[in-house]
């Protein structure tokens, strides 16, 4: 509400009094310069008005019954819709301490009284220009704000769409199903969640997850669409996708492509330390490679291939959970079984 009010056109101005003929002489001048006033005469009304209603300059008299001058600006400037509005305080004091204490709290400008009609015009004048240059650049930030937003997002959506279309190339290649990779990206994001990770990271993660595999192009065909197991010779052979894939992604500029490359390098990493291609163990494997790997291995498990047949989810669900602390990060595992019903769910869906 308060928003759709600040970008209007229409100068809006309260006037808080001590009195009845203080408040009539104060918007009277305010009038003769073409302004919208309200009145209040004690500082609840004031609030209440503020409320409900977005005002471009305010102009307090000191002695407003209720609450002073300073209690009543302290109290606008909490709220967010009056934390820059100008504020004019017209006071009798003199005393310097007051007046620093009246500025510190966010008066904007000062008036002694009796004030004069044309200096409180003029000030007012120059305070409601800075407004409208506040709402000016309001708008400006917002616009581009959307700007900014707008180029992101679709910036973001190519980028995906790339990723999508790169991983059914990955279909064709190595024999493997769009099911199973968007399983696998699925499975990763619930594990993610399940870590605390958040929405932001554990969506990278989703989106990362799908080229886990994709060094899997430079494999010849003989040894990847093999339908038996592989010898010792073509599973070394085999296990050089994971550093094309790591060459393939490299040096990206995204975090997508920076965190797939994490995913590409070290998805066959093991938390004891005998996996490859560089048996790191424990934490010094990435969290988004140990994440993938419970992914992958749980639906490779679940998924038929021509030297095995398919495990029951639950079958596949009790090995994930025998290798905890082996094959698998115990936390990982933990966050599995925590997302238990929602990947046993996409299984069956």
């Amino acid at each position: 509400m308060f928003a759709d009010l600040l970008l209007g056109d229409a100068v809006n101005l309260l006037v808080v009094g001590d009195s009845r003929s203080s408040l009539a002489a104060i918007m009277n001048a305010m009038k003769a310069i073409g302004c919208t006033v309200h009145g209040c005469l004690h500082s609840r009304e004031t609030m209440q008005q503020c409320q409900t209603e977005q005002f471009d300059l305010i102009i307090i008299d000191y002695a407003v019954p209720k609450m002073n001058g300073i209690e009543l600006v302290a109290a606008l400037r909490e709220m967010e819709p009056y934390r820059l509005v100008p504020i004019i305080m017209i006071t009798p004091l003199t005393e310097a301490a007051l007046r620093v204490q009246a500025i510190k709290v966010g008066t904007t400008d000062l008036l002694t009284k009796p004030f004069d009609r044309v200096e409180l015009q003029a000030r007012a004048r120059n305070l409601l220009a800075l407004r409208r240059a506040q709402i000016e650049l309001t708008k400006i930030a917002r616009h581009l704000a959307s700007e900014v937003h707008t180029i992101t997002f679709n910036l973001a959506r190519r980028e995906e769409e790339i990723v999508w279309r790169l991983a059914r190339a990955m279909e064709l290649r190595d024999g493997t199903t769009s099911s199973h990779i968007s399983r696998v990206a699925e499975i990763a994001r619930l594990i993610a969640l399940g870590l605390g990770l958040g929405e932001d990271r554990a969506r990278i993660i989703y989106l990362a997850a799908p080229l886990h595999d994709v060094g899997k192009i430079a494999i010849p065909d003989k040894i990847l669409q093999k339908p038996g197991r592989l010898g010792d010779e073509e599973v070394q052979i085999m296990r050089r996708h994971v550093q094309h894939g790591m060459w393939i992604l490299e040096d990206g500029c995204t975090d997508l492509t920076r965190v797939a490359a994490i995913i590409a390098g070290t998805h066959h990493e093991r938390w004891d330390g005998s996996g490859y291609p560089y048996g790191l163990a424990g934490d010094d494997i990435p969290l988004e490679g140990r994440i993938v790997s419970v992914a992958d291995v749980f639906d490779a498990l679940c998924s038929e291939r021509p030297y095995k047949p398919a495990w029951l989810a639950e079958q596949a669900y009790e090995e994930i959970v025998r290798c905890s602390g082996s094959h698998f990060d115990p936390a990982c595992v933990e966050a599995f079984r925590s997302k238990w019903r929602d990947i046993l769910s996409l299984m069956n869906g």
